[in-house]
């Protein structure tokens, strides 16, 4: 698939970094023993082939999705093939019993790269995935940090996200606090995170949607006015490479991307993937016709597609990665710039919203609205965007 057409670019975004560092790239990787939790999730196995292509002395991979554990290994063998150094991966849940037994048996690990999370703006449509998710993205990666730490880490990297910038969703919210979080764990660990943009047919994404819609034969369904950045899943492991190996204490990497070349629709990305397959789309009017119309369109070579305007709740308006209390380096990378964090949190902040979610677990009942006062505890100015509208709710 022609991943950089369809997302409207015609180049990679960071080959010249990439060569710029090349050799010291190799030889980190080489001499270095590598942990990624998460590693079988799309941008998991992206940075998991990035490290295994600069052949590490030792690379061990955690995953809880054993199918897609499977997938990775087949994937790294009938491409890259087989290095030298220490290759194993574990179906294991980070959370478990058993997890601490591999840190303790297998580790210490040079670098750990966290790429577990909850990533979809729609998990916010229920009280009970709103909290998994925070304590996935925030409480969970605290701990593997810290169990990883004991046991001599020198390095820890995980993701944030473009919506931590500024939040409107819950998802984007519980990143912006996991950073918040992470710069108290920094003054005892050395850690780099990254904000990037939509992964192009990443697990769950919209995009990745329209394939299985194509292969189903059934109607594409996206939102008309929302306009977002894009990098491709090789890009996304290339920046967790960059960030997690070359990046300072608390820096935290994004993309350069120029709205004018890189913004662009879901709806434009819809009609260029039928395209590509010899399909025309054909914009119908409700999601009945879609639904009714499609063996009779594509029969046609049309593809029925129901475009609408946006109305979800958390749905940014723009996209950003930084906002203008953020100190930048645009000067160190061709194509990624760096925002550069001192190790600022009100400690008493972060230890009362950690004791508000256990308060409310161990309660064994909660609300959405809970959770939402112990986020505007730490983020006041949080803009949360609620319209009672969940993405669930569309085809």
């Amino acid at each position: 698939m022609d991943y950089l057409s369809l997302i409207g670019r015609d180049e990679a975004l960071f080959e010249i970094d990439l060569s710029s560092y090349n050799d010291e790239l190799i030889s980190l990787v080489s001499k270095s023993r590598f942990l990624v939790i998460g590693g079988a999730g799309s941008i998991g196995q992206a940075v998991v082939g990035e490290i295994f292509k600069r052949d590490p002395a030792t690379l061990h991979v955690v995953d809880i999705s054993e199918n897609n554990m499977v997938e990775l290994v087949r994937d790294l063998r009938s491409t890259i093939g087989y290095g030298s150094g220490d290759f194993k991966t574990f179906a294991l849940d980070c959370e478990s019993i058993e997890f601490e037994a591999l840190l303790k048996n297998e580790g210490p690990y040079d670098y750990v790269f966290n790429l577990s999370a909850l990533k979809h703006v729609r998990s916010e449509k229920d009280p009970y995935t709103l909290m998994r998710m925070i304590m996935v993205n925030v409480a969970n990666t605290i701990k593997t940090l810290r169990a990883t730490k004991a046991m001599g880490a020198k390095k820890y990297f995980c993701v944030s996200t473009d919506k931590a910038a500024n939040p409107v969703s819950m998802m984007g919210a519980s990143k912006r606090i996991l950073e918040m979080f992470l710069m108290r764990e920094s003054l005892t660990q050395e850690i780099s995170m990254a904000r990037f943009a939509n992964v192009a047919f990443s697990d769950g994404s919209l995009l990745h949607g329209f394939n299985q819609r194509f292969t189903k034969k059934q109607p594409f369904s996206a939102p008309n006015d929302i306009r977002r950045y894009f990098v491709t899943p090789q890009e996304s492991g290339e920046l967790c490479l960059l960030s997690g190996l070359l990046g300072e204490n608390r820096d935290i990497f994004f993309p350069k991307l120029s709205e004018k070349l890189h913004l662009i629709t879901f709806s434009e990305i819809a009609a260029r993937y039928l395209r590509q397959r010899g399909y025309e789309p054909y914009n119908c009017e409700s999601e009945d016709e879609a639904r009714g119309r499609a063996e009779e369109l594509i029969a046609d070579n049309q593809w029925p597609c129901y475009l609408f305007k946006s109305d979800t709740t958390g749905e940014k308006d723009f996209e950003e990665f930084f906002t203008e209390n953020e100190d930048l380096d645009m000067v160190r990378f061709k194509s990624i710039g760096v925002i550069k964090n001192q190790p600022n949190f009100d400690e008493s902040k972060l230890d009362v919203f950690m004791d508000g979610l256990e308060t409310l677990r161990k309660k064994g009942t909660w609300t959405k609205d809970d959770i939402v006062k112990l986020y505007f505890g730490l983020l006041p100015e949080f803009a949360h965007k609620e319209t009672g509208k969940y993405l669930d709710q569309r085809m």
